[in-house]
């Protein structure tokens, strides 16, 4: 305390020194204009006191940062003294292995949590981009009168019709339904498996506990793995449906593995007989829900919930959901649902691609601003999450790496965190190639696992964009390129690989109802097959999805990928 108080008054000896300082400053300002004959001679002695004046205010600025400075250090040891072990618990422990295999400074990086606002909450505070955020509500209001221009036209009547919307949004209480067990399993099989572990046992008994919790972590693992593919197979769920089901799977999947991967190196690493602190049930169930996939026991919160900013969001994502219906009725279902009866040709399928440019564009913002912006900042702001930074600015990159760093933070931290560090450290911190390969590789099977989810059927263009030519860019487009000109080629290279996934997907949608895939009944098992996968009795002889494929391979070489994340 005697320290601070003695600050205190340093700092106000100073702010008195500078009260008097203006009227020292002040007075061979008068006796200048007294004698007009003397501003040559006086110059000196006015710099004299603007260097004086400078330096105090450059020492009550050091002053200012050292005290806020300190105040941080403080707050910081407060809460390190706050979850000090309690009297007689243990010390937190090294995890097994760790000392037969040491980690480099650079390869324990970990997640640091602060109070930050997302980008664009700062940006919106800026009138420019507040007008370019009503130009895409612009939009909106033109699509919505178009479409009541043209029911007014054919149908002679005011009316908006939800069919695209209603179709894709089928069957969500059995989603809903779903969800329900696959959460239970989250909140009791991993925290319950980390207790098992925790519980002081020796020899046998504990090999058993941790037999007994690998074989719940399975159950759990089958859970997730099977249900939701099962009910969506079963059920035939439609797209939006499936999603909810894809991404919850995925997000405690991975959830699951960030709490136990953080908890269970010390449980595990303690000598025989001893026990170890768990987290609170409560700090789990809380990091269930919080926007983040890195479990921390304790997370930075905000001091009070905004509702009004929570209403704001979930207005702001349901708007999306509908501008993308429109996009989807207005631009892509009119272009593709009667393509796949027509012949092929070379010409037809490079116009569909550069048809498709915009509105995959758009969607791609839409999914942005939807969920990583509106969807992730509602349950933040809900749950008093602080560190809003769900991405960086990723419209800015001028490379692919630094794109894929910044487009999706939230996952970003995750593969960083436990696919590339991991892999690093395996490797022995030598072949970061190798790393940054493993963690294309996942990220690409997992995007191609929720594409096939949700479109129902197995088309690997994702898989190929992603792995093949993302890969290939990461490493060609590298940070070390800064022009304006960079910047251009990866919205360029976005925009075109927008449209082959929107095109290419769109047709085989639109394919495999029109021209639905051969049945073989069991009586035709000696018959001879059609040469194609799909039979279109308009169509010319020569296999339409086999021609497909064979242009569109070609045609993705040097493309960019789909931005849409997990």
């Amino acid at each position: 305390m005697e320290p601070r108080a003695a600050q205190l008054r340093q700092r106000g000896g100073l702010g008195k020194e500078q009260e008097d300082q203006p009227c020292r400053e002040g007075e061979p300002r008068s006796g200048s204009a007294d004698r007009p004959g003397n501003n040559e001679t006086h110059r000196g002695p006015d710099l004299v006191q603007w260097t004086r004046h400078m330096q105090a205010v450059k020492t009550q600025l050091l002053e200012q940062a050292q005290g806020q400075l300190t105040e941080l250090l403080d707050r910081a040891m407060w809460e390190a003294v706050q979850s000090y072990p309690p009297q007689g618990g243990p010390m937190p422990s090294i995890p097994a292995g760790s000392l037969s295999k040491t980690r480099e400074p650079s390869l324990g990086k970990r997640k640091v949590f602060i109070i930050r606002k997302s980008l664009l909450d700062e940006l919106m505070e800026v009138q420019h981009f507040r007008t370019i955020y009503h130009m895409f509500i612009a939009g909106l209001c033109v699509f919505i009168i178009s479409t009541l221009a043209i029911d007014l036209i054919d149908e002679g009547r005011l009316m908006l019709e939800f069919d695209l919307l209603i179709f894709n949004f089928g069957q969500l209480p059995l989603a809903l339904m779903t969800w329900v067990p696959m959460f239970l399993s989250t909140l009791l099989v991993p925290y319950q498996t980390l207790r098992l572990w925790a519980r002081p046992q020796a020899g046998g008994a504990r090999m058993l506990r941790v037999a007994l919790g690998c074989v719940l972590l399975a159950a759990h693992t089958a859970v997730l793995g099977i249900l939701p593919v099962h009910v969506a197979v079963e059920y035939q769920l439609p797209p939006a449906s499936r999603c909810v089901l894809v991404f919850e799977q995925v997000r405690f999947l991975m959830k699951s593995y960030s709490f136990l991967r953080e908890t269970v190196p010390g449980t595990l690493g303690t000598g025989r007989g001893e026990g170890v602190r768990t987290p609170s049930f409560s700090s789990y169930l809380y990091f269930l829900f919080c926007p983040t996939l890195i479990y921390r026991e304790t997370y930075p919160r905000t001091p009070n919930v905004r509702w009004n900013y929570v209403a704001k969001n979930f207005a702001q994502a349901l708007g999306c959901v509908l501008y993308a219906c429109f996009i989807l009725g207005r631009l892509c279902v009119p272009v593709f649902a009667n393509m796949s009866r027509e012949p092929f040709s070379t010409r037809a399928l490079v116009l569909s691609v550069m048809h498709a440019t915009l509105p995959g564009i758009f969607m791609l913002l839409l999914i942005f601003f939807a969920f990583l912006h509106c969807w992730l900042n509602a349950f933040a702001e809900m749950l008093r999450f602080g560190d809003r930074m769900f991405y960086r600015d990723w419209w800015n990159s001028t490379s692919f790496s630094n794109y894929y760093r910044t487009w999706n933070v939230v996952v970003h931290d995750w593969l960083y965190s436990y696919v590339y560090q991991d892999a690093l450290w395996l490797l022995g911190g030598r072949a970061r190639g190798a790393a940054m390969l493993s963690v294309f590789l996942v990220s690409a099977l997992v995007h191609e696992y929720i594409f096939c989810f949700v479109l129902g059927f197995f088309y690997p263009v994702m898989l190929v964009l992603f792995l093949v030519f993302g890969g290939l860019l990461n490493f060609t487009m590298h940070d070390q390129h800064t022009g304006p000109a960079w910047n251009v080629l990866m919205w360029t290279m976005l925009f075109l690989g927008q449209g082959i996934l929107v095109s290419l997907y769109c047709q085989e949608w639109y394919a495999r109802r029109h021209c639905p895939l051969t049945q073989v009944r069991n009586r035709d098992l000696h018959s001879t097959p059609h040469p194609g996968g799909h039979i279109c009795p308009s169509q010319q002889p020569a296999p339409y999805m086999a021609q497909l494929n064979s242009h569109s391979q070609g045609l993705g070489a040097g493309l960019g990928v789909m931005g849409t994340q997990v």
